[in-house]
């Protein structure tokens, strides 16, 4: 019997990752690397952050990336592209009414393969 796989059981979550190593290898980025060291954490050292944090640290037009869940707690005034692996019903009011943009991971890594000018927010 093989043994038990480590890092995360969601299939999507492992592809994410695989994908995100691809990305830092073939795009010299060790930003996703980064990302995919944080997302590979065990679900209860997962990273949440709430839209409140995001108004804190983002300015006006910068691309941030969420390598867990975006929580609907707060108010973001800001208009900012936020790459998460999921969002909260809440968050993505929030976002939707800020004039924010929500996308997956890895449409920021189809967009921006060199992590150019993002921050990761955690």
């Amino acid at each position: 019997m093989p043994p038990n796989p480590t890092g995360p059981t969601n299939m999507e979550l492992r592809m994410l990752v695989r994908f995100l190593r691809r990305a830092a290898n073939e795009y010299k980025a060790g930003i996703w690397d980064y990302v995919a060291d944080l997302l590979e954490k065990p679900t209860r050292r997962r990273v949440e952050v709430n839209v409140s944090k995001i108004n804190r640290f983002a300015n006006d037009g910068d691309v941030v990336v969420v390598p867990g869940k975006v929580l609907g707690y707060g108010v973001l005034n800001k208009k900012v592209t936020i790459a998460a692996w999921s969002f909260s019903r809440g968050a993505l009011d929030a976002i939707k009414k800020a004039g924010a943009e929500a996308i997956t991971i890895p449409d920021l890594v189809r967009k921006n393969s060199r992590g150019s000018n993002v921050k990761i927010i955690i």
